[in-house]
């Protein structure tokens, strides 16, 4: 990977230190032209004649996503984000009162809120995993927990929001698939900084959001379906014309691909935005992206551990490009201004994202910083720098 040929194709570089792309990181000049230029023709002919014209290049998101995933076109959907991608993949499956979802205390903020509603509108139960004292989840109680309660869904969050924390997703999937359980998996924080594969990860669901790793576009993001669950005839509750065919006045067919989960309408300047993205980062390859940014984080976090006072709040055996923490001299105002004095770009945690985790670290709140392979080690030796005050 060419860090300087990287740095010049991404106009947000200069004058800052951009560390907030798990919130929504910089695009590529690649992503900009295309959603601009598509834009500013659609202005020209009209939504409908330019969508035609570019049927051919819409479509290739499919297959950039496919290759991303290690799947097949036909498993991937468009979706205008993940928190939508999520919520379709949940409303395919039937719950019915007294139906587990087994989850843990490290999900997504939106899941558990997604979750909740659905115990008390269908009165569903939700258990949550343990963890052991590193962190990481306990996957021999795992395991225990999913023969004892027998879940209808398992629900995991690749990367929480607010922790460095990956998951073992891989080894719960062997577990869905031992014990036949639909597998959903939140991979918003992964996709794009990490290897994702389907196949090893064996879900059944996974969405994803273009706006942060992935360096898309807003307003953008997917949803994988695996074939076991397009051969089930899993779908969502909510479909339009591009999900089924109304075949009779009382019936529809649904449609054979992921695209059941689509709806028609979509911006298809995000779409070819993210499409674009996509190809970006298969280009470089995610191996390469993967790699750099586990040696720039290796070393960014032991220099911060240096620092008199800064406590790490990540935990977990294998921690990503995700980095929180407090400081015990300085609230959390105080360190982001002086973050925002220096030019450097951050995103504060709260435990209103985070109710379980941040009970158990007794943080009400945390610094979170999010390097991408764009940045440099330079740059985050000038972090360290404007932190130790």
């Amino acid at each position: 990977m060419d860090i300087k040929a990287v740095r010049n194709d991404t106009r947000g570089c200069t004058g800052k230190i951009f560390l907030n792309s798990a919130g929504s990181s910089l695009v590529p000049d690649a992503v900009f032209d295309k959603v601009m230029n598509y834009l500013t023709e659609e202005a020209k002919v009209g939504g409908y004649a330019l969508a035609a014209a570019h049927l051919q290049e819409t479509e290739e998101f499919y297959k950039e996503a496919a290759i991303l995933l290690n799947c097949k076109p036909k498993n991937m959907a468009f979706q205008t984000s993940a928190t939508d991608a999520y919520a379709k993949a949940l409303s395919a499956i039937d719950f019915k009162a007294g139906d587990v979802i087994l989850t843990t205390d490290d999900d997504y903020v939106s899941n558990q809120i997604s979750f909740i509603s659905l115990r008390k509108r269908l009165g569903i139960r939700i258990v949550r995993a343990v963890n052991l004292p590193d962190g990481d989840l306990d996957l021999l109680a795992f395991e225990e927990m999913v023969k004892a309660y027998r879940p209808k869904l398992i629900a995991i969050t690749h990367i929480p929001t607010s922790s460095g924390l990956v998951q073992a997703v891989e080894a719960v999937g062997v577990i869905c698939r031992k014990y036949e359980v639909w597998y959903l998996l939140d991979a918003c924080q992964s996709v794009g900084q990490l290897v994702v594969d389907t196949k090893k990860i064996g879900c059944d669901f996974l969405t994803a959001t273009g706006r942060k790793f992935l360096r898309g576009p807003r307003g953008t993001g997917f949803l994988y379906v695996s074939d076991r669950a397009l051969e089930a005839g899993l779908a969502p509750l909510l479909m339009d014309m591009q999900g089924a065919k109304w075949t009779a006045a009382d019936d529809y067919e649904l449609e054979p691909s992921a695209k059941r989960f689509e709806y028609w309408e979509s911006s298809i300047a995000g779409r070819i935005g993210l499409k674009e993205a996509l190809h970006y980062a298969n280009t470089i390859g995610m191996a390469n992206i993967e790699q750099y940014n586990a040696e720039l984080m290796k070393q960014f976090r032991s220099r911060l551990r240096q620092i008199k006072g800064l406590n790490l709040q990540d935990r977990g055996s294998c921690v990503s490009s995700i980095l929180t923490f407090t400081m015990d001299h300085h609230s959390l105002e105080e360190i982001a201004e002086q973050l925002r004095v220096h030019h450097v770009y951050f995103s504060m945690s709260f435990k209103g994202s985070a109710m379980l985790d941040f009970a158990k670290k007794n943080i009400d709140s945390a610094i979170r910083l999010s390097p991408h392979y764009f940045n440099t080690t330079e740059e985050l030796e000038k972090v360290v720098t404007i932190l130790d005050f």
